[in-house]
């Protein structure tokens, strides 16, 4: 109840030329942090409020007129529940991801495998050579290797933008992307070898 008066205080304030929005939205996760109802700041309010932008807007400027905060304080309590059940949904696919590319990699790429390189292909939806080098401390040729066999196994996507190499985790890209994966609850498909 208190994350949607200070979000409503914060926006009602609108203090910055702009950015408020945002401001507000990283003000809500920290509040929840800082009260010790997250342990991590992975609820982000973002896409519910952009989702029911209207509503939003209606409801803010209600409490001002009317005095409506219980619609206010329902609408924000809804937008925790729902942004919960998806982040919830969301990091069990990507453990399921992330077991089946473990098991896979041992399996398909043993000598390759390390817990280290499973989380740099799940620590964004895509890597490059630069990172594989950082992150393992390999060489650039040991890291090209390791990219090129991971591609080979369809564990990866090779894109080329401009000059430079991406390799895409293309179910985690997936995930991300598909709304569907989210709103509807669905398994998204995994890449056959894997």
């Amino acid at each position: 109840m208190k994350l949607a008066i200070i979000h409503h205080q914060f926006e009602s304030i609108h203090p910055f030329y702009d950015g408020n929005g945002r401001t507000g939205r990283i003000i809500n996760i920290l509040y929840l942090v800082i009260k010790d109802l997250l342990d991590l700041p992975i609820l982000y309010l973002s896409g519910y409020i952009i989702q029911n932008k209207a509503e939003y807007y209606r409801l803010l400027q209600s409490v001002r007129e009317t005095n409506d905060w219980e619609s206010w304080l329902i609408f924000v309590l809804r937008g925790v529940e729902q942004t919960a059940s998806e982040t919830i949904f969301l990091v069990q696919q990507i453990r399921s991801m992330m077991t089946k590319y473990k098991q896979g990699l041992k399996k398909d790429l043993p000598k390759l495998y390390s817990q280290d390189l499973l989380n740099n292909l799940f620590r964004h939806p895509y890597t490059k050579i630069e990172f594989i080098e950082d992150e393992l401390g390999v060489s650039r040729k040991t890291a090209s290797l390791y990219l090129k066999q991971l591609v080979e196994k369809n564990y990866l996507k090779l894109l080329k933008i401009g000059r430079s190499n991406f390799y895409l985790n293309e179910p985690l890209f997936n995930l991300f992307v598909a709304r569907h994966g989210i709103e509807e609850k669905k398994e998204v498909p995994l890449i056959e070898s894997v």
